[in-house]
């Protein structure tokens, strides 16, 4: 055959092919209809690998079963994909924030928090004037939010119906104070530290204390994000003299912003933080520095370094300045707190010594248990409904993008997963926590169809 030949023949199977897979998808869609009808999975991952195994016991090349294989799976994923966009999506979106009470605030502080309260606002559709002692990070925040870069405090709050006080801990009792005696009569001052009562001596009517649970280990204006509140527990500590107006409209600016605000006490907000997030940011660090004194002599401990290790440390060495403020100020709650673990040390060590292999295992099993209900408030699902699939990653790109690919094509919902690094050469272990057996077995089906090793 000539070269035209050949080429027109090649476009004529194309042309046969394309007819095919149009009326492939509309069977594959009228599959989809019957089994929503009779309120069942449309997604079958044991016959879909029936089906490539059978295609490759019929194929009498010269396509191999890897090319087989990797053109049909091809087929079958772009076909789920297209009936599930035609049918839409099955979970609804998540609800669009509340109209913001006010329309123009003042931001004092323009770090991390302080920016992307004014990117939420401006998404809010509120106006913004901020103010930073640090011009530099001013200029950026007004770059990246078009806040009005205010050249004082008091320039900053003029004519703001809401001023967020977001600096430093330590720093913001007296930042707060400023605020209100220069700001308008009728405006309101909320804050960010993440300590409150230091705050709460403030007696003002105007005064609403506050905390975002939102943030990251480093800061700073340029990882600022408009979504950085959405879903997030904001804590509003009301003292005696905070106005119910006030604390009102601080409560619907915060739920403009994407967060859900909860009422707490100053004393119980810095018991409960003390022991959820002061803590562990204590223990990670001491943990870090006493492998780092064993690494002292031998960097066996930092190279051969465990998971577990790495999971522990995650928050370890976290803005320093930041959080020695933190620690400072709400030092005695976080003693206490340590005082409390020191005991529970001794306990666990006492049993070490004695062999107690009782004792051992039930605090494990306690502790399980115990994370099984954390782990249900996080994800709103029942801890027995929770499953953790195991899959061995290679280290090579796209590896990931193909998992939860595949996965989503299917419906299944990720609610959270970890990526363990263990070497170059072994790669790493993805694990994903799916909701609802049913959902896992699938994954898992899907995986394995893939080629990964999936427990």
């Amino acid at each position: 055959m000539s070269l035209d030949e050949l080429r027109t023949e090649i476009t004529a199977l194309d042309r046969e092919l394309l007819t095919l897979l149009n009326r492939r998808l509309e069977l594959v869609g009228q599959v989809r209809d019957h089994k929503d009808a009779a309120g069942e999975r449309w997604i079958d991952a044991e016959r879909e690998a029936e089906l490539l195994q059978a295609l490759a016991a019929a194929n009498q090349g010269p396509l191999s079963e890897r090319a087989l294989t990797a053109i049909f799976t091809a087929v079958l994923d772009v076909m789920k994909q297209e009936v599930a966009a035609e049918r839409g999506a099955r979970v609804p979106d998540a609800a669009a924030p509340a109209a913001a009470p006010v329309r123009r605030i003042a931001v004092i502080g323009t770090g991390l928090v302080g920016t992307s309260v004014s990117l939420a606002a401006r998404r809010a559709g509120v106006a913004t004037a901020g103010f930073d002692t640090d011009a530099s990070r001013l200029s950026d925040a007004s770059a990246l939010t078009g806040l009005r870069g205010a050249t004082s405090l008091a320039d900053a709050v003029q004519g703001a119906e809401l001023v967020v006080v977001a600096v430093p801990v330590g720093t913001a009792a007296d930042v707060v104070r400023e605020a209100l005696a220069v700001a308008g009569s009728e405006a309101i001052v909320t804050d960010v530290a993440s300590t409150k009562r230091a705050l709460a001596v403030v007696e003002d009517p105007r005064f609403v204390p506050g905390h975002p649970v939102a943030g990251g280990a480093t800061g700073g204006p340029r990882r600022a994000t408009a979504d950085l509140f959405d879903g997030a527990t904001w804590f509003l500590s009301p003292t005696s003299a905070t106005d119910a107006a006030c604390l009102a409209t601080t409560e619907q600016f915060v739920a403009s912003l994407g967060a859900r605000t909860v009422r707490i006490d100053a004393d119980a907000h810095d018991r409960l933080l003390a022991l959820t997030s002061h803590l562990p940011h204590a223990l990670a660090n001491l943990l870090m520095l006493q492998v780092a004194e064993a690494a002292a002599d031998d960097d066996a401990p930092l190279e051969h370094a465990g998971a577990s290790l790495r999971e522990m440390t995650r928050v370890a060495g976290a803005n320093a300045p930041v959080w020695a403020d933190i620690f400072l100020d709400n030092s005695d709650e976080i003693a206490a707190q340590l005082a409390r673990l020191r005991e529970a040390l001794g306990d666990l060590e006492r049993s070490l010594r004695d062999g107690d292999r009782a004792w051992v295992e039930a605090s494990i099993a306690a502790a399980a248990e115990a994370r099984g209900r954390m782990d249900a408030f996080a994800y709103r699902t029942e801890a027995e409904q929770l499953n953790r699939i195991r899959v061995r990653v290679p280290d090579r790109p796209g590896v990931l993008a193909r998992i939860t690919q595949l996965l989503g094509t299917a419906g299944i919902n990720i609610e959270d997963f970890e990526l363990r690094h263990v070497s170059p050469e072994y790669g790493g272990v993805l694990v994903i926590l799916v909701a609802g057996a049913d959902s896992a077995a699938l994954a898992r089906s899907l995986l394995r169809r893939e080629g990964f090793a999936a427990a």
